[in-house]
């Protein structure tokens, strides 16, 4: 299946809140005590297992992303990551 920007966005917004809603979590369970660079990589992960996860979903996967679909998809990330560490949650 080809993905509209529309169909991107909403899996991006969906991801967006996701991962602060992890965050959140994992922030405040003893189990997850980790260094701010672990726990940096391991909601990166995260990230791209949903990703791929809701892309599977769609019929559609990273690779049948445009690349401008693609990089929206990288600066994304990174525009979360960076601002959940600006904000001091990691």
């Amino acid at each position: 299946m080809v993905l509209t920007e529309k169909m991107l966005d909403e899996i991006l917004n969906y991801l967006d809140n996701s991962v602060s809603n992890l965050v959140k979590d994992t922030i405040s369970s003893p189990e997850f005590q980790m260094e701010s660079g672990d726990l940096k990589q391991f909601l990166s992960n995260q990230y791209d297992i949903r990703l791929t996860n809701l892309l599977q979903g769609k019929n559609s996967n990273v690779h049948h992303l445009e690349s401008g679909m693609k990089n929206k998809t990288i600066q994304r990330k990174e525009a979360l990551l960076t601002g959940i560490i600006k904000q001091g949650r990691i």
